[in-house]
């Protein structure tokens, strides 16, 4: 059984590939460049493709029975996503998991939420076996945040003060597995969420715990976010996540109960903490400080 993931090189799909690798699974992982391909683990086949290519997924999807679906926060997110759910459908995929956002509904002005619902309803619609997962805010985002955090003590994600129920990219990935390889997931939707009810002061205090310093919330101000963040991504891209971050900061991300039941299902128990995460990055930030500062006296 061969299982294909898209976006195999990402954050979330990276993750996949090496869940399903563990499981000695049969994985091919279409990526967008032949460059890529040169650089996945051992024991997965690599595939050029791009979403936006209708023609280069027809060599993609061929011999494929399941697939993982990532689309990428892109202007043409939507189609991408709708051009992958009409090749999985014409290569004769026979189950699909696509990776969603949590509460989709809740911010339909943002447009990388407002993308990904017309994909939901085609899955649905598509007569393919389907399992949707919905994941929360990554803890993962804080690793573009490691500058700021080590060099002066600033938290600057600026996520407020209500509560975002975030979660670990590791349990997205492992929550994606379990739906491809085993049975029952089939046409059900599943949110994925942390166990912790995280803030922008909380997150800071966490951070600094762990680094044995001071570490502050840089605050809720999304103009000067905007300014800071327009100088590594594209402008589009800052006012669809400036709209996701008013949100967060005035309701909330938060997860329900039955959200949180939804979690421990799907992985078959407990979610990662923030504070493990916190742990673990903080600890790797601190061993790569301290080889730097050696590999700067011995030369």
């Amino acid at each position: 059984m061969k299982i294909l993931v898209i976006c195999g090189t990402g954050t979330v799909g990276s993750q996949v590939v090496a869940n399903l690798l563990k499981r000695n699974a049969d994985v091919r992982v279409m990526t967008s460049s032949a460059e890529k391909v040169q650089t996945l683990p051992a024991g997965t086949e690599g595939v050029v493709g791009n979403l936006k290519d209708k023609a280069s997924l027809v060599n993609v999807f061929k011999g494929i029975e399941r697939a993982f679906l990532l689309t990428p926060v892109s202007q043409t997110e939507t189609e991408e996503g709708l051009n992958a759910v009409q090749a999985a459908k014409s290569g004769g995929v026979k189950r699909i998991v696509y990776m969603s956002v949590h509460r989709l509904e809740d911010i339909p002005d943002a447009p990388h939420f407002a993308g990904k619902i017309p994909i939901e309803k085609a899955i649905k619609e598509s007569g393919i076996p389907y399992t949707i997962i919905r994941p929360n805010s990554f803890y993962q985002n804080d690793y573009w945040l490691k500058d700021p955090i080590m060099q002066y003590g600033i938290y600057p994600q600026p996520i407020g003060n209500v509560g975002v129920h975030r979660v670990d990219v590791r349990d997205i990935a492992e929550g994606a597995v379990n739906a491809l390889l085993n049975d029952g997931h089939a046409g059900k939707t599943y949110s994925l969420v942390g166990p912790d009810l995280i803030t922008g002061e909380s997150g800071a205090k966490i951070f600094g715990k762990y680094l044995g310093k001071e570490v502050v919330y840089a605050g809720d101000d999304l103009d000067k976010w905007a300014e800071q963040a327009k100088m590594m991504l594209p402008e589009w891209m800052v006012n669809d996540f400036r709209v996701m971050f008013k949100h967060f900061q005035t309701k909330g991300f938060m997860a329900t109960p039955e959200h949180r039941a939804e979690t421990e299902w799907i992985l078959g128990r407990k979610p990662r903490s923030f504070e493990t995460f916190v742990s673990e990055a903080t600890t790797a930030w601190k061993q790569e400080a301290k080889a730097g500062v050696t590999a700067t006296a011995t030369s």
